[in-house]
């Protein structure tokens, strides 16, 4: 496919948590439609910087990486600040970064509530806050936040995740009713279990410890909540993620997408 026939040629994109899982996923997506990127988050330098190249060849698109804390109100606005500066604007913001901790209520630490409500869900809110004055001036624009099939229903000694889940469903909304006659979309996608690095790690070690083989183990877990019992794939999130920057989505606003086998369907 040629450069000028790609669906996102001349946009950019900032996706946060995108150095690895889920988030590059949606990256590589959006860059195979010819987004230019702006990559952000944790890892050795090193990898980053090889990562960074990698995309840049394969894609032929401009790949830049911001390692800002996005559990720092500043540092959020900031990335949004230097995406425009480095690339010349932004027009696709994909929320995305996100970490857990499960604990009871009763034990649940404060200190780890109040990390996961920043990077979850208060990151979002800034970026956002910060990103939307340049979309509505230029009459287009497409965010998506990555929630979770647990920001439609609960599960115990997920707390903060589930609070911090179902906040962000609730800022879409209220988002896309601001926006809804600027040009600019606001939605949210629920995955439910995805195969990323980190869970096919977690089913390692449990099977290391069960003394089972994977499939028995994907099974059993995948079971516990999907009446689908099959992993989504980054690949597959990222390829709704270019949909609703396409034209057929333009008056798709305010939605929660359900991509989880199933799991909220009941």
């Amino acid at each position: 496919m040629a450069s000028g026939t790609k669906s996102l040629s001349g946009k950019v994109a900032l996706v946060t948590g995108s150095t690895s899982g889920i988030g590059l996923g949606i990256a590589r997506c959006l860059g195979e439609q010819g987004a230019d990127l702006m990559l952000n988050g944790f890892g050795e330098a090193g990898a980053i910087e090889a990562l960074r190249a990698e995309l840049a060849r394969d894609l032929d698109v401009r790949v830049e990486y911001d390692s800002a804390d996005l559990a720092q109100p500043t540092q959020v606005s900031g990335l949004v600040r230097r995406t425009a500066a480095a690339l010349g604007g932004l027009d696709v913001l994909v929320n995305n970064a996100g970490i857990q901790y499960t604990a009871e209520i009763k034990d649940f630490p404060v200190e780890r509530w109040d990390a996961v409500i920043a990077v979850n869900l208060s990151a979002a809110f800034h970026a956002m806050q910060a990103a939307i004055p340049g979309m509505t001036g230029k009459g287009w624009g497409r965010i998506i936040n990555i929630a979770s099939a647990h920001g439609l229903v609960g599960s115990a000694q997920k707390s903060a995740y589930v609070a911090a889940k179902h906040g962000l469903v609730g800022l879409t909304k209220v988002a896309a009713i601001e926006l809804a006659n600027t040009g600019v979309t606001v939605n949210a996608i629920c995955p439910g279990w995805v195969l990323t690095p980190l869970v096919q790690a977690q089913l390692d070690a449990r099977a290391a410890r069960e003394g089972s083989d994977i499939e028995t183990v994907k099974r059993a877990l995948l079971s516990e909540k999907q009446p689908m019992v099959e992993f989504t794939v980054p690949e597959s999130i990222g390829g709704l993620v270019v949909f609703l920057c396409s034209g057929a989505s333009r008056t798709l606003t305010g939605s929660s997408l359900s991509m989880d086998g199933g799991w909220t369907a009941g």
